[in-house]
């Protein structure tokens, strides 16, 4: 346990291994009872928010809906489940946020209408405290099964949350606290950039006469002379133009040897960062890069790189902020590559699909509550992105058959953005899907599809 989360909770976190074990030693268990059967209502509401015109679901459900038959609903009398308690002892210790952050559905047949299901629940692990650009917080996953009314299984699902401690309101400097990093100078022309960082962006000053992009920021463009100032949202992916190893002098809140690394990014300009997630060794000029936000402290996360073909240092870390890799492996558009979907994310789109998956988590469609756990607006529940990658396979495969979807979120996609879906087939006919909104990856998916 560390220190931030095991002060603070004291003997909550000192319980939680031996209720980990005890969930896990009691296996699989009844979860309360899906409300109601497969319904062509509820299906029509869901194709319409989703946006899924296969006429195939006229007469079955979509895969992706299975766990929108076992949802509550708003208003439900609270039923227990097997993660119930370990969850209430997280709220107590003060991890109050919930954000899902991987789903894996398998999909043993098409359900038809009028089906009336039961499912099992089965306590997966816990795992934490863990940093993440959202706050420190715990990760805990279950299993899911679904079975028809003759005892049949027909899906599974593997469901991990994030379950973090919001961030708090900056309170007043205490001169006898440990030092920190230095925090960055914020002035007139580098407020736009600091913003875009505490949202999760990585902003590139433009100007706003002859269009050239500028980094560091300055008042005047340097080519035009205009004062006129602007910015662009950047890719996030880019190539180490050159780096030092810093072993002396000594950095507040770092420890040497690291690496400082001076970044090209895809749009043409450059930029300084820490390379983390690979030790000094593995660093050479010329290696792709791509962006994760690394959180210091509570009030400081910083702009970083980490080599494109690694995963960051702990996995679970890349929630809100340490996008998956974007790179394009099999080199730009192919044969196997399928037509890309652009998706408007307006705030009525957000908020139909959550209600149209049953899903009433207030960071879905309250603004308010959405930013006191740290977000920028209400934001795509993982629920409607499984839909959309369904959708996006639907589309591209209208004879294609789920057997199951894989997500992995990164970055939120939140109300006012577009998600751009692109995908591709892969070598062993699966589809893998890729969904991208304007601060980076939002998510990574494989589509099993079922042999005919």
């Amino acid at each position: 346990m560390t220190a931030t989360v095991g002060k603070e909770a004291g003997s909550v976190h000192d319980r939680l291994p031996a209720l980990a074990e005890a969930l896990a030693a009691e296996g699989e268990v009844a979860a309360p009872p899906c409300p109601d059967p497969v319904d062509p209502a509820m299906i029509r509401n869901w194709t319409q928010a989703i946006g899924d015109g296969n006429p195939l679901y006229a007469g079955v459900a979509p895969p992706a809906m299975i766990q929108v038959w076992s949802m509550q609903g708003l208003g439900a009398r609270k039923a227990g489940s097997v993660v119930d308690g370990l969850l209430g002892l997280l709220d107590e210790a003060g991890c109050t946020g919930v954000v899902a952050t991987n789903c894996e559905q398998t999909y043993d047949r098409y359900l038809r209408h009028g089906e009336h299901l039961r499912s099992t629940l089965r306590f997966g692990s816990i795992t934490g405290p863990k940093r993440t650009a959202l706050g420190e917080g715990y990760f805990v996953t279950w299993h899911q099964t679904w079975y028809d009314e003759r005892d049949e299984r027909v899906a599974g699902m593997l469901f991990r949350v994030l379950k973090f401690r919001p961030p708090e309101r900056a309170a007043a400097p205490n001169p006898a606290a440990e030092v920190g990093p230095p925090a960055p100078m914020i002035g007139p022309d580098t407020r736009f950039f600091w913003d875009g960082v505490r949202e999760g962006e990585l902003r590139v000053q433009k100007c706003g006469a002859c269009g050239r992009l500028r980094h560091p920021p300055g008042p005047m463009c340097p080519h035009c002379h205009a004062l006129d100032r602007d910015h662009v949202v950047a890719s996030g992916r880019g190539e180490l133009h050159s780096y030092v190893v810093h072993h002396h002098p000594p950095v507040p809140g770092r420890t040497g040897p690291y690496v400082v690394g001076l970044v090209e990014l895809e749009e043409g300009v450059r930029m300084v960062g820490n390379v983390i997630g690979c030790p000094p060794g593995d660093v050479r000029i010329g290696m792709p890069v791509r962006l994760v936000f690394e959180r210091l402290d509570d009030g400081l996360t910083l702009p970083q790189w980490i080599p494109a073909d690694r995963e960051p240092p702990d996995e679970d870390d890349e929630v809100e902020g340490a996008a998956p890799d974007a790179s394009d492996e099999h080199g730009g558009a192919g044969p196997d590559d399928l037509p890309s979907i652009e998706i408007p994310l307006t705030p009525t789109f957000v908020i139909a699909t959550a209600l149209a998956t049953r899903d009433f988590t207030p960071v879905h469609h309250d603004v308010a509550l959405a930013r006191a756990q740290g977000a920028k607006d209400i934001f795509l529940n993982i629920l409607t992105t499984m839909g959309l990658v369904q959708r996006f396979v639907s589309e591209a495969l209208p004879d294609a058959e789920p057997a199951g979807i894989a997500v992995r979120l990164g970055v939120p996609a939140y109300a006012g953005d577009t998600l751009t879906l692109t995908g591709r087939l892969t070598d062993d006919g699966a589809v893998e899907v890729r969904g991208a909104v304007a601060r980076g990856e939002h998510v990574v998916a494989t589509v099993r599809l079922r042999d005919r």
